[in-house]
């Protein structure tokens, strides 16, 4: 608060003293009273009414602008009501009262939306459980009565499991922290655990793999980094060529390791590149060719953030895309 907004606020206040000075002065005047007596009381006067308005800017002033100090510095804007210390004046008071019951009324609401924000996820999280039984069960049926038909049926039956797998997750995706167990474990491991869990797709793809150099150490959760893999490899079977390949090799660098994953698809345009991680961004491939729901590659980006992992891509259109994936050598306990 500066002295020049303090006085424009009580201008009004400043019009009224001025004038009952003036008009003190000269009732004084009328009633015979001397000029000097007149001017010393008009004098008194208005030095009394400044020195009450220097005490209240005073207050004022170091009130507010403690305020506005402790509200650039908090990086948490609505945490401002604790860092509130009551003036003494009763504009603070209101406005320290307003603030906190404003704060509190905002936790309420808050906690509700929280609250049913874990009975929603819950809920999916069972549906997510519930569901898969009758996908296996179909599973089994199709195996048992194989057919062109069936076959077709199997393909679809596979899409819908991944969906399913991405609705878990993205469930999770919010929680990861309170969910997930860093522990060694190695690129081999972890192919082999996501190749076998999406091996149907693969071979209904008819995708040609190559593996190589996998036999490094990296410190992860297996389950999600299972989910990142996973969702990569389905990427590279629904966008693949007419003669599909995938090839999958670990990188040993100063910085870490790096899986890569690599096929020979039909590529990403160079301007939906860098969006690709974007939350329901599907791309002009995604939209063309095949129904595309935009959430894969966004939940791998984010669930890496979460684990502390790289994630790139690149790409050209109709020769393959290249993933990188980094376990960086801090998550390393070497």
């Amino acid at each position: 608060m500066s002295l020049n907004d303090f006085l424009k606020d009580k201008i009004y206040n400043l019009i009224f003293v001025l004038l009952s000075a003036v008009f003190a002065a000269s009732l004084l005047l009328i009633l015979g009273v001397g000029g000097y007596a007149a001017g010393f009381v008009a004098v008194v006067f208005l030095l009394g009414e400044a020195a009450a308005l220097s005490m209240e800017f005073l207050r004022k002033r170091t009130f507010y602008n403690t305020l506005l100090q402790n509200l650039e510095q908090l990086d948490k804007k609505y945490l401002i009501s604790e860092m509130l210390d009551e003036p003494s004046f009763c504009e603070g008071k209101i406005l320290c009262e307003v603030v906190k019951t404003a704060d509190k009324s905002m936790n309420d609401e808050i906690a509700g939306y929280r609250h049913a924000s874990r009975e929603y996820r819950e809920y999916i999280e069972t549906w997510v459980h519930e569901v898969k039984t009758p996908i296996s069960s179909s599973g089994l049926i199709i195996e048992n009565n194989k057919n062109d038909i069936t076959l077709n049926l199997n393909e679809e039956l596979l899409k819908i499991e991944n969906y399913v797998e991405q609705a878990l997750f993205y469930s999770r995706s919010n929680h990861v922290e309170k969910d997930y167990v860093i522990k060694k474990t190695t690129l081999k491991a972890l192919v082999s655990s996501a190749l076998k869990k999406n091996s149907a797709a693969l071979i209904e793809g008819k995708i040609r793999l190559e593996t190589s150099a996998l036999e490094k150490t990296v410190f992860t959760d297996v389950k999600w980094t299972d989910f990142i893999i996973g969702q990569i490899l389905m990427n590279s079977v629904k966008y693949r060529s007419n003669e599909p390949k995938i090839e999958i090799y670990g990188l040993q660098n100063q910085n870490g390791v790096t899986l890569m994953i690599a096929d020979n698809g039909i590529g990403i345009c160079k301007k939906d590149l860098g969006r690709v991680f974007d939350k329901g961004f599907t791309g002009e491939n995604g939209r063309a060719s095949v129904k595309s729901t935009g959430i894969g590659l966004y939940l791998c980006k984010k669930l890496c953030g979460k684990l502390n992992l790289g994630l790139s891509i690149a790409s050209t259109e109709s020769r393959g895309t290249v993933v990188s994936i980094v376990f960086p050598r801090s998550n390393m306990f070497e």
